[in-house]
């Protein structure tokens, strides 16, 4: 975990960030020499590969440009995994200068992702909060709820919730549902888990079956939720996102259980 100043051969992908942000020039993460990106003179981390090249992570502010890393979440879903890394390197990097114990200054392992204290021997690792993501049949339709985050760009998606201290992964997927919707559910099964670096997430996903309850939308988490037919369903995430993955399962059972009735 060895940082070094960029003298203009090093090539590869710069993950440029601050504040949770990253630079991307013309829309797209810069790819290619130190030199051709004038980035001669900046310090950089190698914080790992992709395609052979090496990622490299630059904890600054570039003057343009600097923008949410949502606008690539839709790309190549094991680059986009590693910018993530870099987001949340920068931002535990950037929050963790004094120890928080003794409040002497800190300095960064050589050999881990950690921050060290020499006074104490306090250490400090980056943070990542588990976060439930949920899709729910009910028959042939699922449910989908417009998220307040999706205010101006009317997307429906599934439910989630970050888990709670002293809750299990199952218990926080059904008490979320139920404070966000209001209904009951059951046959909770995992299906996989995506790294979100909004700000240090991993989403865990699961899907379940309604049993009860009618759906009453938490107006302080969601716009509205309703019920949606497979063949009728609004906006949805693009693919490469695990919600994507849980809606077209869900829609796999529900075309399933739709042509079950009709045999």
């Amino acid at each position: 975990m060895i940082r070094k100043q960029l003298t203009g051969t090093e090539t590869g992908w710069w993950v440029v960030s601050s504040g949770g942000r990253i630079w991307l020039p013309n829309g797209d993460l810069p790819k290619g020499s130190a030199q051709f990106w004038s980035l001669v003179g900046k310090e950089a981390l190698p914080i790992g590969e992709w395609q052979a090249e090496t990622i490299w992570l630059i904890m600054a502010k570039s003057p343009t440009d600097m923008c949410s890393p949502r606008r690539i979440a839709n790309e190549d879903g094991g680059l986009f995994k590693l910018v993530g890394r870099g987001i949340q390197l920068a931002e535990f990097y950037r929050s963790h200068h004094y120890c928080g114990y003794c409040g002497n200054k800190m300095t960064t392992s050589l050999t881990e992702w950690a921050c060290l204290c020499g006074h104490c021997h306090e250490r400090y690792y980056p943070q990542i909060a588990p976060c439930i993501i949920v899709a729910i049949r009910r028959a042939d339709h699922i449910l989908l709820a417009q998220h307040r985050r999706h205010k101006k760009k009317p997307i429906f998606t599934v439910l989630a919730g970050f888990v709670e201290l002293g809750e299990t992964i199952e218990e926080a997927v059904k008490r979320e549902v139920k404070e966000e919707s209001n209904i009951v559910i059951s046959n909770i099964r995992y299906v996989a888990s995506q790294p979100w670096p909004f700000p240090h997430s991993l989403m865990i996903g699961f899907l379940a079956d309604y049993v009860s309850g009618e759906i009453q939308a938490n107006p302080d988490e969601l716009i509205s939720s309703d019920w949606y037919h497979h063949n009728k369903l609004p906006q949805i995430p693009p693919p490469d996102t695990i919600a994507r993955r849980l809606i077209e399962d869900t829609l796999a059972l529900c075309r399933q259980e739709n042509d079950n009735l009709y045999k």
